[in-house]
């Protein structure tokens, strides 16, 4: 009974190892077969590589060749220009079927190999070194700002409007409000005393300042406001400040604008915006 007892307790403990195994062997083989479709997914799953096009950026009569990832951003594609174009990305403006938002793709824009893009921007460095006051006169005109007296009364105004009212100086106006003419706006100063002209490119957004050495080609998009005060003894002419940056020093001031004309060169920028896209379409069929 003893003998027969033990046989039956030995094969209790050999079915009992034999499910174990089979436990076990079924994770194993489970285990290799989840690591083997992983291994496959793996194989079948492309890599993502970059997609990049060739264009040309055209920017002050220049045509650039431009390598760049098609899901690239505006942004930083002002970005990669701004190294290469010497121009700030805040003052650059992409034209690519019209006026391209920083947070659109190339992708979405439709720009494919071989397409043109136009950038409209200048150099700010440029723009105010046409008129660059000295350490002296920033501080007096720091000074001054702070101190809220009238504009013609300042220093630095006061010594270029007590030479006069320029010759050659367009009339001027009071209680009127005309469009911007076509002919650009002469016989005005700056703050070096040089002759200044204003030329107003509204449908290439662009505001031309002419002096005798130079011009430049402002983006309305740069700039940051329009200050205007009347000249006390000839309000009919007014002393301006475009702002072109955030200080004080980026202000470009023109003296003896015609006060009629005001009102208009306040509200070119606006109106620029509003134009562009129609021309920017023009000019992409053209090229």
């Amino acid at each position: 009974m003893d003998v027969d007892t033990e046989k039956v307790d030995g094969h209790e403990n050999h079915s009992d190892n034999s499910s174990c195994s089979g436990a076990k062997l079924s994770e194993i083989t489970n285990t290799n077969a989840v690591d083997k479709n992983k291994i496959e997914a793996d194989e079948e799953e492309p890599s993502k590589t970059t997609e990049n096009i060739d264009f040309k950026v055209i920017y002050n009569k220049k045509k650039i060749d431009i390598t760049f990832p098609l899901d690239g951003l505006v942004i930083d594609l002002k970005t990669h220009l701004q190294k290469i174009i010497s121009v700030p990305k805040e003052m650059q403006k992409v034209m690519i079927k019209g006026l391209a938002k920083d947070q659109d793709t190339l992708r979405s824009l439709g720009v494919t190999n071989g397409a043109k893009v136009m950038i409209v921007g200048s150099k700010l460095d440029d723009v105010l070194s046409v008129s660059v006051p000295n350490k002296q006169e920033v501080q007096d005109e720091a000074a001054e700002a702070s101190s809220k007296e009238p504009l013609t009364q300042q220093k630095i105004h006061k010594k270029i409007l007590d030479k006069g009212v320029p010759e050659d100086a367009m009339p001027g106006i009071i209680n009127v409000k005309d469009p911007l003419p076509d002919c650009p706006l002469s016989g005005m100063l700056n703050k070096s005393g040089g002759k200044v002209r204003l030329t107003f490119k509204l449908e290439q957004d662009q505001l031309w300042i002419g002096t005798k050495e130079r011009t430049d080609k402002i983006s309305m998009s740069s700039i940051k406001g329009i200050h205007s005060e009347p000249i006390p003894e000839f309000p009919e002419y007014h002393i301006m400040g475009i702002q072109l940056g955030t200080t004080e020093a980026s202000r470009y001031w023109i003296y003896w604008v015609p006060a009629q004309y005001i009102a208009a060169i306040k509200d070119a920028p606006m109106r620029a915006h509003s134009q562009i896209q129609i021309t920017s379409h023009q000019w992409q069929e053209e090229i």
